[in-house]
């Protein structure tokens, strides 16, 4: 199986780095990553300027571009005959209204318009603290592993959200969820001329049995998302 990687947390990330681990297990995977990170750019695209791509190694390629863009080099010219696109895995969730934004959501995204099965994968974090990827993989190769024989339409892709705290005896749930529609409660602060961000994740409202209900409940939310 012909598979691509990418992510928007740039090309020397430890979640793309977990990704290659797993499926480095039955296959050469093709990374198309950005150079730099792009965290948080949405769908953008390039079609104005160049794109410069620096080629690593075999099968690895580091995009001075975002992460749609990573998407459309990879499927276009590096790997047009591969079978899914996995984007991330993405340090801190992609739920709800964040598919929107994200630029691991929007790699995946991309590959569906393209014609291609795609997922998006992000590991949540709680509170003050950190990820350990090891445990991440483990979990990750479990989910990974189950969607990727599972039928799927075209324009359609997977989102999947790996709970946190996790070690390797939880005994995790999947969850088949929507998404939340529920808007972020944030605001600014204002300093001179400057505004700075206020918002906290682990606050954000949310309905029963919506993917950040279920994510931030302890469970894998998996969503089903359509162009």
């Amino acid at each position: 199986m012909k598979v691509v990687l990418t992510n928007d947390d740039g090309i020397d990330a430890p979640g793309l780095a977990s990704l290659e681990l797993i499926f480095q297990q039955f296959s050469t995977p093709v990374v198309v990553a950005p150079q730099e990170a792009q965290s948080g750019v949405g769908h953008r695209v390039t079609t104005h300027s160049p794109i410069h791509v620096r080629h690593l190694k075999e099968s690895r390629f580091s995009v001075g571009g975002t992460p749609a863009d990573c998407t459309r080099l990879a499927l276009k010219e590096y790997a047009p005959d591969a079978e899914w696109l996995i984007a991330g895995i993405n340090p801190g969730a992609n739920l709800g209204s964040d598919v929107y934004q994200s630029g691991t959501l929007a790699a995946a995204r991309e590959a569906a318009i393209l014609g291609y099965r795609s997922i998006a994968i992000s590991q949540y974090i709680a509170r003050d603290r950190q990820v350990d990827w090891d445990v991440t993989r483990f979990h990750a190769t479990k989910v990974l592993n189950l969607l990727l024989k599972k039928g799927i339409s075209a324009g359609q892709y997977w989102n999947v959200n790996l709970p946190h705290p996790i070690d390797y005896h939880s005994q995790l749930e999947y969850t088949f969820c929507s998404l939340d529609k529920n808007p972020h409660r944030y605001g600014y602060r204002r300093e001179a001329d400057d505004y700075y961000y206020n918002g906290i994740i682990h606050e954000r409202p949310r309905d029963s049995g919506c993917d950040v209900a279920v994510c931030f409940g302890g469970q894998v939310s998996i969503t089903l998302l359509t162009i």
